[in-house]
C-alpha cells in the first residue's frame, strides 16, 4: 500500500481576486504533490477559502451585498484561476460549508467544557485586515506589527483561550522536532518574538527543551481571544449566539474538518490522513500555525502536523503587492502576455527558499527567452528536427559509444535523486535547477558531438543514431522530472519526442526506451518575446486594473487645535550617534544627541533606512512622550518622519544646520 501524504495550503482570504504572490502558494504546493504522486505516495491535497470575519462583512456591504454573496463570487474567481493555473487539489473546503461550521461549533463547546475557553471582557486595540488583536506594547509606532496598519480600540465581551496552559509543551516539542518549522529561520522568530520570556532568548534547542519538562521554563504567550461580538459575520457560538467564533479558530480548523475531523466521532479518512505531513503557508501567518494551532490541536488531543513550511513572499519590483500602490500583478493576467507554464516556472524558480522573490513584466519575459525558449524550447526542436532530417525520424541506440557520453548519462542517471533531495528540503528552485541541468548538458552535447557534421559521414550513421538516441533520452527523463513544475509543457515535450511513459523507479537508468519516433512536425514549445511588443498588452492590463481600483482616499480634516494644545508637544533637533536594527523586526534602535544628553529611540523605519544610513542625520525628535518598551529596549521619544501615499518614510530634518538640542517652535 502507498504511504499517504496529506498536504495543505492555507486556505485563500475572499477578500478579493488573489495577486501572484498569493497565487505562487497554490502553484508551489501543487508541484510539491504532484513530485510526491511521481514518487508513488498516496498523496491527498486540500486547499480552499477562509470566508468569514468583519473584513468581510465590511466588504459586502461596501458592495451593498449579502457576505455569503460576496464570498460565493470571490470563492468561484479563486477556483477559476487555480484552474487555468493548471492547480490539481483532492478537495476544496469552504469555512462556509455547513459541515465545518457544524464541526468548529463542536470544538469550540469542547474547549469550553474543557476550561480551555473561558469567558471574559477584552479592552485592547483591534488590526481589522489581520483579524488580531493587540496589547499597546505590542504595536510599532501604534500600528499592527503583523501589517504596519492602522488599529483601533475595541472592548468587548469576549471568550477566550488559555494559551499558557500549553505553552511550555509547544516549546518543548518545536526544540525536540527541529524539521516541524521550516526554515529555521522561522522557528527561532517564533521562539524569541511570541513565545519566550526575554531571559530565555539565545538559549539552546536542549536547555529550552530541559527548562520547558521541567516547567521553569517563563514565556511571554498571553491567552487569546477566540469571540468577537461587534459583528456578525462568523460561526455563531451556537450556546451563546451574541458571539462568532475568532476567525483563525475557524480557519485553522479546516486542516482537520476538511478530512472528516468530528469531536467525538471523527472519519476513517480522517484517522488515514491526520497528522498532516505538511502545511504550506506564508510566513506571515506563521505564528497562527506554530503557535495557536498545535496549541488548539494539543487541547483536543490530536497530533501536530509533521512540517509547516513558510513560504517567503514574491514582491512586484521588491515590493509587497498592494492595490493601494497600483502594484497588483495577477496570475491570469501574466498567463494573457507569457502563458501558464511560463508563469508556474517562474514563480517556482525565481522564489528562494528564505528570502523573498522579485516579479516584474520585464523579469518573467527575460526568463521566458533565457530559460524557456533559448535552453529548453531550442533543445528539444533541434533534436526533432534533427532526428527527421537525418533519420526519417526514428532515433536508436546503436552502441556507437564515445567519451562525451558519459557525462550527458550520468548527468541525467543522478538527476532525478538530485531534485528529490532538494524537494525533501521544499528548495524548489533548486530542484528545478537539476532538471535544467539535463537540458544545459544536452544543448553542450550537441555541440560536442556535431550531428551536423555526423550526418555528412554514411559511416557514421550508427553513431549519429546514438548520438541523437541520448539526446531524446536526456530529454524524456528531464521532461518526466519537470512534469511536477510544468505538467503541460512536460506533456507537449514527450509528445514531440515520442517519450513512453516511465516509472519513478526507471528515471535513473539511461537506456530505458529502445527508440524514439519523434513528432514529424517540430513545434516552437517557447518563442522568444521581445518585451517591445507586448509592452502594449501590458499597459493595457494595468491601465484596465488602475480604472477598477477604488478612488484615492479623500485627506482626513484634522480636527483644529489651539496653540497651547501644539505647545504641549516639546520637538528638539536631534542627532543620530548610534544606530543598530533590531533582530527580528521593522525596528531600528537610534541612540540621538539631544543637546547634552542622549535618548534612545526605537522607530519602524528599517524598511526604509539602513542603521549605516541613520548615523550622522539630524533629525526631529518628539521628546515628551511617555517612555515606552519594545522587544525588550526602552524607547524615551519619537523621531518625526514623512509618509507618502506609497508608504515610503522620510525623515523630517532641518533646513539648515543647528545644534543638537535646539527646540522648535
Amino acid at each position: 500500500m502507498a504511504e499517504k501524504y496529506y498536504i495543505t495550503t492555507a486556505i485563500t482570504y475572499t477578500s478579493g481576486k488573489p495577486h501572484i504572490g498569493n497565487t505562487y502558494e497554490i502553484i508551489l504546493t501543487d508541484a510539491i504533490a504532484r513530485f510526491r504522486r511521481m514518487q508513488g505516495r498516496d498523496v491527498f491535497f486540500m486547499t480552499g477559502t477562509d470566508e468569514h470575519g468583519q473584513k468581510i462583512e465590511l466588504k459586502a456591504a461596501e458592495k451593498g451585498v449579502a457576505p455569503k454573496q460576496f464570498v460565493d463570487g470571490v470563492a468561484a474567481q479563486i477556483k477559476d484561476i487555480w484552474k487555468q493555473m493548471g492547480v490539481e487539489y483532492n478537495k476544496f473546503i469552504r469555512t462556509t460549508d455547513e459541515e465545518h461550521e457544524r464541526v468548529v461549533q463542536h470544538i469550540f463547546k469542547k474547549f469550553v467544557e474543557s476550561g480551555d475557553i473561558y469567558k471574559s471582557e477584552y479592552e485592547g486595540m483591534y488590526c481589522t485586515p489581520c483579524e488580531s488583536f493587540w496589547t499597546e506594547s505590542q504595536l510599532v509606532n501604534g500600528r499592527c506589527p503583523d501589517c504596519g496598519r492602522e488599529v483601533k480600540p475595541a472592548r468587548e465581551e469576549a471568550y477566550f483561550f488559555k494559551m499558557g496552559k500549553y505553552a511550555n509543551r509547544l516549546v518543548e516539542h518545536i526544540c525536540t522536532h527541529p524539521e516541524f518549522i521550516t526554515p529555521v529561520s522561522r522557528k527561532h522568530e517564533m521562539l524569541n518574538n511570541f513565545l519566550l520570556a526575554d531571559e530565555f532568548i539565545g538559549k539552546s534547542d536542549e536547555e529550552l527543551a530541559a527548562a520547558a519538562k521541567d516547567g521553569t521554563l517563563k514565556t511571554k504567550l498571553q491567552d487569546l481571544c477566540v469571540s468577537r461580538t461587534s459583528f456578525k459575520w462568523g460561526v455563531p457560538v451556537d450556546f451563546d449566539p451574541r458571539h462568532v467564533v475568532y476567525v483563525w479558530l475557524d480557519a485553522l480548523a479546516n486542516y482537520i474538518t476538511g478530512i472528516g475531523y468530528d469531536v467525538d466521532n471523527p472519519s476513517e479518512q480522517f484517522k488515514k490522513l491526520w497528522p498532516a505531513d505538511v502545511h504550506v503557508v506564508g510566513k506571515d501567518i506563521m505564528r497562527f500555525h506554530v503557535i495557536y494551532w498545535p496549541i488548539f490541536l494539543m487541547a483536543l488531543g490530536l497530533p501536530l502536523p509533521k512540517r509547516v513550511f513558510g513560504h517567503p513572499w514574491l514582491l512586484q519590483g521588491g515590493d509587497k503587492m498592494s492595490k493601494s500602490k497600483g502594484n497588483v500583478l495577477y496570475a491570469d493576467d501574466l498567463a494573457s502576455v507569457f502563458g501558464v507554464d511560463a508563469v508556474r516556472y517562474f514563480v517556482l524558480h525565481e522564489m528562494p527558499f528564505d528570502q523573498d522573490g522579485t516579479i516584474t513584466w520585464e523579469l518573467v519575459c527575460e526568463r521566458v527567452n533565457s530559460d524557456l525558449a533559448n535552453v529548453l524550447g531550442n533543445l528539444v526542436k533541434r533534436t526533432v528536427s534533427m532526428t527527421n532530417q537525418y533519420l526519417g525520424g526514428v532515433a536508436r541506440d546503436c552502441g556507437e559509444h564515445e567519451e562525451a557520453d558519459d557525462s550527458l548519462k550520468s548527468l541525467v542517471a543522478s538527476a532525478r535523486d538530485a531534485a528529490a533531495a532538494a524537494m525533501d528540503n521544499f528548495c524548489i528552485a533548486d530542484a528545478l535547477d537539476k532538471v535544467w541541468a539535463i537540458f544545459r548538458r544536452a544543448n553542450k552535447y550537441i555541440d560536442e558531438t556535431t550531428p551536423w557534421i555526423l550526418a555528412k559521414d554514411e559511416g557514421k550513421f550508427g553513431r549519429l543514431s546514438t548520438v541523437l538516441y541520448n539526446l531524446c533520452e536526456a530529454i524524456s527523463v528531464g521532461a518526466h522530472l519537470m512534469r511536477p513544475f510544468m505538467p503541460d509543457a512536460a506533456a507537449r515535450i514527450l509528445g514531440e519526442t515520442g517519450a513512453e511513459s516511465r516509472s519513478w523507479d526507471s528515471l535513473v537508468t539511461f537506456g530505458a526506451q529502445a527508440e524514439y519516433r519523434v513528432a514529424e512536425q517540430p513545434q516552437t514549445l517557447f518563442a522568444r518575446i521581445k518585451f517591445d511588443d507586448v509592452k502594449p498588452q501590458i499597459e493595457k492590463i494595468m491601465e484596465a486594473q488602475r480604472s477598477k481600483a477604488a478612488p484615492a482616499p479623500q485627506e482626513e480634516k484634522a480636527e483644529p487645535i489651539t496653540i497651547d494644545d501644539f505647545a504641549k508637544v516639546r520637538m528638539v533637533v536631534g542627532e543620530v550617534v548610534a544606530c543598530e536594527p533590531v533582530k527580528k523586526s521593522k525596528l531600528l534602535h537610534e541612540t540621538v544627541d539631544i543637546g547634552g544628553r542622549t535618548i534612545s529611540v526605537l522607530s519602524g523605519i528599517a524598511k526604509h533606512y539602513t542603521a549605516e544610513e541613520m548615523v550622522g542625520k539630524k533629525v526631529i525628535v518628539v521628546t515628551n512622550l511617555p517612555p515606552r518598551e519594545m522587544k525588550g529596549l526602552m524607547s524615551e521619544g519619537m523621531i518625526v518622519c514623512a509618509e507618502a501615499p506609497d508608504g515610503t518614510l522620510s525623515i523630517v530634518s532641518p533646513e539648515k544646520d543647528v545644534p543638537a538640542g535646539s527646540v522648535l517652535s
